[in-house]
């Protein structure tokens, strides 16, 4: 017979055994988020002096993928403080959601494994987060073979040419590859991507990371099933593909023009009025792929630098973001899908939501607008916030575009994350955490998700709409 356990270790596993699969995920992101500030806070992981708030932060904002940083990873950070972070992007972007879903499958007593597996899958999937796919290893061999090709493709186009060291270069580009991948925008120059305005090339390669990263795994693997069907791809693909695969493109596509016409009319401030024709136009796009939720920037952003218009378009690219079960954040295209055809539909006085010729469930029209308007009233509640318990005073439009950046793990910055102060910033990275796991899912977490089934039955009313 074994040695038996302890009564603190059989208390503690039977309480890990009564948590639902949202309360164990919520519980696995604050406890990677606490390991990681404290190896950041080590005195290894560091060059300049970096306190405990400035590690949790900086932490938060990369298990959370989002970029927003009040320290300078390049100049702050030593090489393992470095590859420290980088593997909290990993963990964030990749890892977190699977990682907490096996890992209960050992903690959770009295069924087997691969249905308690199953089981967390469908729960995720309930709440939009999007399912691990087939096996967690097939995720990571794909991901780590596009950040990989993505590296090497970035080291022949001269990216970071400017390192002189051959080592320190090939880190450079790993560590943006894995950084656009998983829509994190965290970079290891004081100006993120600015250095590389003029390299067309290598933002086309940036760009395909962020994209790819941002589509999620399902799409990839639907893609994949399809390839020996090239002229029937299309007809083939199932609509959840199909619904990403358009609106992904059609919002790039928006933003990408709507940069381009905005600051044309503006009279392309200083963001845009050192760069040439070719420049400008390759930069609305990279800024158009950037806003859904990578947070990278060729050209500064802000009052100053660009107009009010173009902050409000990319307000509304940010607060779509990426798609289930993609790197990135947001309320997802599929939602903001769902609410357009629930929308088109109401206006033809059609009993049915269609969706590229599909029937959608009620429920999850109900649980799209649900999503929606709690979204909107956490993010406004943010701002808020911010204005009540920051010293320094902002505009409306400067609070209202930090606020979104956080809540939808963007990490775009128009120069009030500095000027904070500690109250500010917890606004922010609680928006950072909450964001990344997403509304419902917190929600659930926090009341009982699945309330038992009741005969009792209210009454119907109608009310004037």
């Amino acid at each position: 017979m074994g040695a038996r356990l302890p009564l603190w270790a059989v208390q503690q596993r039977d309480a890990l055994s009564r948590l639902t699969v949202p309360q164990f995920t919520a519980l696995c992101g604050l406890l990677v988020i606490v390991v990681g500030s404290v190896l950041l806070w080590m005195p290894w992981s560091h060059i300049q002096p970096v306190s405990y708030w400035q590690a949790l932060f900086t932490a938060t904002s990369a298990v959370t993928v989002t970029g927003l940083s009040i320290i300078d990873p390049g100049r702050d950070l030593t090489g393992l403080g470095q590859l420290t972070l980088m593997v909290l992007i990993l963990v964030g972007g990749l890892g977190l959601m699977a990682i907490s879903i096996y890992l209960q499958g050992f903690v959770q007593q009295g069924a087997r494994l691969r249905r308690r597996v199953d089981s967390g899958e469908k729960i995720l999937d309930q709440f939009g987060v999007g399912g691990v796919g087939r096996t967690f290893w097939h995720i990571a061999g794909v991901a780590l073979g596009l950040m990989t090709a993505g590296a090497l493709l970035l080291f022949l186009l001269g990216f970071a040419a400017s390192e002189t060291s051959l080592l320190r270069r090939l880190w450079f580009c790993l560590f943006h590859a894995a950084s656009a991948y998983n829509n994190a925008g965290f970079s290891l120059w004081s100006d993120s991507l600015k250095g590389i305005a003029a390299n067309i090339p290598a933002q086309l390669v940036v760009m395909g990371l962020i994209i790819s990263g941002g589509l999620g795994y399902r799409v990839h693997a639907e893609l994949w099933d399809c390839k020996n069907w090239f002229p029937l791809r299309w007809r083939r693909l199932d609509l959840q593909a199909k619904v990403v695969l358009l609106s992904s493109l059609l919002l790039i596509l928006v933003g990408w023009f709507g940069l381009l016409l905005y600051e044309s009319l503006n009279g392309a401030q200083v963001s845009f009025q050192n760069l040439s024709a070719a420049e400008r136009f390759w930069g609305a796009l990279f800024q158009s792929v950037a806003a859904r939720t990578a947070g990278f920037q060729t050209v500064p952003l802000g009052l100053d630098h660009v107009s009010g218009a173009s902050l409000v378009l990319l307000m509304l690219l940010m607060f779509i973001g990426a798609s289930p079960g993609g790197t990135g954040g947001g309320l997802k295209t599929s939602t903001m899908a769902i609410l357009l055809a629930a929308t088109a539909s109401t206006l033809r006085r059609r009993e049915d939501v269609v969706l590229l010729s599909r029937t959608i469930d009620t429920k999850l029209v109900v649980q799209a607008a649900a999503l929606v308007v709690s979204s909107l009233l956490f993010v406004s509640t943010m701002v808020l916030l911010i204005a009540v318990g920051s010293n320094q005073e902002f505009t409306f439009l400067e609070s209202l575009f930090t606020c979104i950046s956080a809540f939808a793990t963007v990490g775009f910055d128009v120069g009030i994350l500095e000027k904070l102060n500690f109250f500010g910033q917890l606004v922010l990275m609680v928006g950072m955490f909450v964001g990344r796991l997403g509304l419902l899912l917190l929600f659930s977490a926090l009341v009982q998700p699945f309330p038992k089934t009741t005969l009792v039955r209210y009454p119907r009313e109608q009310l004037t709409v």
